[in-house]
């Protein structure tokens, strides 16, 4: 807690001291000026809104030329752009700005000239906050470039964050209490089924291929040899429409969707309230009666699917995942296959899980082939005589020959040090080290993160000591 403490006063002097608590005679502090209108009526005069916001602004960073600011050239004037959200270009231009360190202040006329939207004003402070930028609305008493304004600020948005949370479970006891009396409460229409007056209603059709999945399903007991026999068939997901957009769905069935549609209780006619983990009677009508369902859930548990996933996905360390590229750039999860009771773990392209194995950009990579692959080559990088030398020279400022010694023997244990990691540290510790492995036919790329395998490097030795 102390160190906490610690840490915010240390912040908060740096801060102090650069927006002008603590003035500076060389400190120039950039101010750019943002302005918006939401409509574009007015805006073809020659002295208009934008303009007389701009002119108000530019008068108060006048005001604080003693304190070192001074306006920016460039202009950031959204004409015709709602508050309402942040997908404006000039306030977009402008956020790219602060964060390549060319702004150090912020200047608006009033608040909601910047947005309207309290969540949308809580994440553009912290982007402000995050680059050292300050916040300031000549007109009220915002000004984020001393104590008391960020502290005003914060009170702010700590009510706002209160009525947040009080409204959010509002609602989530409302939506309870209608799941309970068997209501839908919408979201994406399940295949099967259309809305009429905000209530589920058959889709015969639909309905026919629900059907005709759950008996395929308990006929071949495969998620992959049905997704297969169905996309062969020509049977798409559900197509949604609205207007003015494209439209969105038909694709070719996936082994994962099909697990949904399959596990999905919607169609014995029932209501999920996945907060509480219980189901209700619908008001709408069942497409699957309970003995296809119970026959078809059977399948799931006598093949252990559930836990052989659970097993492979979430027990296995499966390390690489989300930093391992195929050589079309797309990613390779973790998949993995039983023979004779062996579990086999594989990294297989995105692509090819998406389309069930038809076409492969790339075979499946032998997981602990890859993963070795990795390690060993930490492993190699952290005994070369320039990273020990330079870990070294982090530890001690004129390291002698013994204590190189020292450092070198260390880092032949890394091996050992990994083997005794859970696997979410050993997870960690390569998301930390490495930046990206791209696997291709012939070859296989790791690019490392140097300054972090300069720390693990310094940090070996420190705790071999211990």
């Amino acid at each position: 807690m102390a160190r906490t403490t610690e840490r915010a006063a240390n912040r908060l002097n740096r801060l102090d001291d650069r927006h002008g608590t603590k003035p500076s005679e060389n400190r120039k502090l950039r101010c750019a000026v943002y302005t918006r209108k939401s409509t574009e009526e007015g805006l073809d005069q020659e002295f208009n809104s934008l303009d007389a916001q701009r002119e108000a602004a530019a008068a108060y960073i006048l005001s604080q030329k003693h304190e070192g600011w001074e306006m920016v050239d460039d202009r950031y004037d959204d004409g015709g752009f709602s508050g309402g959200n942040t997908d404006r270009p000039a306030l977009q231009r402008l956020l790219g700005d602060i964060e390549e360190g060319k702004v150090d202040i912020v200047v608006v006329y009033k608040v909601d000239r910047l947005t309207r939207s309290l969540a949308d004003f809580a994440k553009l402070v912290e982007l402000f906050d995050d680059n050292d930028a300050s916040f300031v609305a000549v007109t009220q008493q915002f000004n984020t470039t001393t104590s008391m304004g960020r502290l005003t600020l914060n009170i702010l948005l700590s009510f706002a964050q209160f009525e947040r949370e009080v409204t959010s479970e509002r609602i989530r006891d409302k939506f309870a209490l209608a799941k309970q009396k068997g209501m839908w409460m919408g979201g994406r229409t399940a295949l099967g089924y259309d809305v009429k007056d905000r209530k589920l209603v058959i889709n015969k059709t639909e309905a026919q291929q629900v059907r005709y999945f759950y008996e395929l399903f308990a006929e071949t007991e495969s998620l992959t040899e049905t997704c297969r026999i169905i996309n062969r068939e020509g049977y798409r997901t559900k197509v949604f429409r609205k207007e003015g957009k494209r439209p969105t769905g038909g694709n070719r069935w996936a082994r994962a969707t099909l697990h949904r549609l399959l596990k999905n209780r919607l169609y014995l006619g029932e209501i999920t309230d996945k907060r509480r983990n219980k189901c209700y009677p619908g008001e709408h009508e069942a497409i699957i009666d309970q003995t296809l369902w119970d026959k078809v859930q059977a399948v799931f548990k006598t093949d252990s699917w559930d836990r052989r996933r659970e097993s492979c996905w979430k027990n296995s360390t499966a390390f690489l995942q989300g930093i391992i590229f195929g050589p079309d750039g797309l990613s390779l999860i973790p998949s993995h296959t039983r023979r004779k009771g062996k579990l086999y773990r594989y990294y297989v392209a995105s692509k090819g899980i998406r389309e069930n194995y038809d076409e492969m950009p790339l075979p499946p990579v032998a997981a602990d082939d890859i993963e070795q692959a990795v390690l060993a080559r930490i492993g190699e990088l952290l005994a070369t005589p320039e990273v020990i030398a330079r870990v070294a020279k982090t530890i001690w400022e004129q390291p002698t020959s013994i204590q190189i010694r020292e450092i070198s023997e260390a880092m032949q244990t890394f091996d050992s040090i990994w083997k005794e990691l859970y696997n979410n540290e050993q997870r960690m510790l390569v998301r930390q080290l490495v930046e990206r492995i791209q696997v291709f036919s012939t070859e296989i790329v790791i690019t490392l993160k140097s300054r972090a395998l300069l720390e693990l490097g310094a940090q070996i030795p420190k705790e071999r000591a211990a």
